[in-house]
């Protein structure tokens, strides 16, 4: 059972993207994350410092035919914050849903 909670760390939108991402898979090349938030490598860089700080997200980093490869996870704390927070947003949709019909 998801506890509704809303997470004032992943709430800002750039975070809350990061973090939908990693939602829907293990795994994800920072390039990928990168380019589909259309944001800085340093932009991204301090988001994934602040995530990986509260424990949210793990950093791999890997080098692979002399290349530096760096992928991201959803931790199980930030999956369950995740959660907690979408359900938390889904209850404030849901009340304002009769004043919008």
């Amino acid at each position: 059972m998801t506890v509704s909670r809303f997470d004032e760390l992943i709430h800002p939108s750039t975070r809350l993207s990061i973090v939908a991402i990693l939602a829907s898979t293990d795994w994800a090349e920072f390039s990928f994350v990168r380019d589909q938030l259309g944001l800085s490598d340093s932009a991204l860089s301090k988001q994934f410092t602040i995530l990986e700080d509260a424990g949210y997200i793990t950093i791999e980093r890997r080098v692979t035919n002399r290349r530096r490869r760096v992928r991201v996870g959803l931790s199980d704390v930030g999956r369950k914050s995740f959660e907690g927070h979408v359900a938390a947003l889904r209850s404030v949709i849901a009340s304002a849903e009769p004043a919008l019909g």
